[in-house]
């Protein structure tokens, strides 16, 4: 377990519950941010100062990862309820289909539901590469089969909001890596928001007009959720390569990497270029009315801190970030 914690609660989980419909709905665009579940003291001392240098941002909401093959799954619940029930910041879980059958999914939703999650990222997921693993064992083949599944436990009346859980599906502007045949791909995606998806959160992308291209296609099938764009700043040239892996085929425009290439000696250079990358497509993306960017901070503030303060976004709200302390005797955990 984690052994710190934030120390200054929010409030109740009745203030914070919000559904995705009415986040949309009542101020977009939205800025979010992405973290990670920590797996060692050190790196969790690293996530709740990121937590405390974004939280007076007061972002809509953030989004917490989910590890593949169970790595990090127990971490992601302990950490989406730590930030549930000890800060002002609004988590969305993801949840995949990896390594699951619908019991266990039943009782994950079950748990966010009494602790007033308000919403939920539904992921086919990344396969493990640790452990054996053999997809037809699971219950869910496909991200549809968890978006349908979470629709079902919705109307069960189990979520203190009558609606349950907001439900987000990912978009994949440069095409999905797995579906080579873009019309097909479309088609998967009209069936997921048909299925009951409330919104879209998109993989990361170096090149604006995938994006647009992307959201335009969208409406031309029949798709007219919110669609939040996915950004993440390059801040090193390992970063760079990790990028590469992490987004199973991103394209990197050869505007962006030939500035990189100009200073791939000097790092705090390449910092710079890459925060004036991404503070360049956040402008052009609110230029084009997108509905929300979704920062993915890899756990550090820095660079999103520096893109959202250039962008010149008035904070929804003065908000004091709560201390953190280093002597955590731990919050009891919720029921599985």
């Amino acid at each position: 377990m984690c052994s710190i914690k934030l120390t200054e609660s929010r409030g109740t989980n009745e203030d914070k519950r919000m559904h995705m419909t009415d986040i949309m709905r009542g101020d977009s665009p939205t800025f979010s941010f992405e973290f990670f579940p920590p797996k060692t003291p050190e790196a969790a001392e690293l996530l709740y100062q990121t937590i405390r240098d974004l939280e007076s941002y007061m972002p809509h909401f953030i989004s917490v990862t989910y590890g593949a093959g169970g790595s990090t799954r127990d971490l992601t619940h302990d950490l989406v309820e730590r930030i549930q029930h000890t800060t002002k910041l609004d988590p969305i879980p993801h949840l995949t289909c990896i390594c699951h059958n619908e019991e266990e999914i039943e009782a994950i939703l079950l748990r966010y539901a009494r602790s007033a999650i308000g919403n939920i990222l539904a992921l086919g997921g990344d396969r493990p590469r640790d452990i054996p693993y053999d997809k037809s064992r699971d219950s869910f083949q496909h991200a549809v089969d968890l978006v349908k599944f979470i629709r079902r436990f919705n109307e069960s009346g189990a979520h203190p909001d009558r609606r349950g859980f907001g439900i987000g599906v990912a978009g994949f502007p440069e095409g999905h890596p797995a579906t080579p045949n873009r019309l097909v791909e479309m088609d998967h995606l009209k069936a997921k928001v048909d299925a009951g998806a409330d919104y879209m959160v998109s993989q990361l992308f170096f090149d604006n007009r995938d994006f647009l291209d992307f959201r335009e296609r969208c409406a031309l099938a029949g798709i007219h959720i919110p669609i939040i764009a996915g950004i993440m700043p390059i801040t090193s040239m390992s970063g760079l390569k990790r990028i590469a892996e992490l987004a199973g085929g991103a394209r990197f425009p050869a505007k962006l990497v030939r500035a990189l290439q100009r200073c791939e000696n000097d790092p705090e250079g390449v910092r710079r270029v890459g925060v004036h990358f991404a503070l360049e497509q956040c402008h052009d993306l609110l230029d084009n009315n997108v509905a929300g960017i979704h920062f993915y901070t890899l756990n550090r503030s820095d660079a999103t801190r520096v893109i959202f303060d250039s962008l010149g976004i008035p904070r929804r709200q003065s908000a004091q970030a709560p201390t953190v302390s280093s002597s955590y005797k731990g919050r009891k955990r919720l029921a599985n």
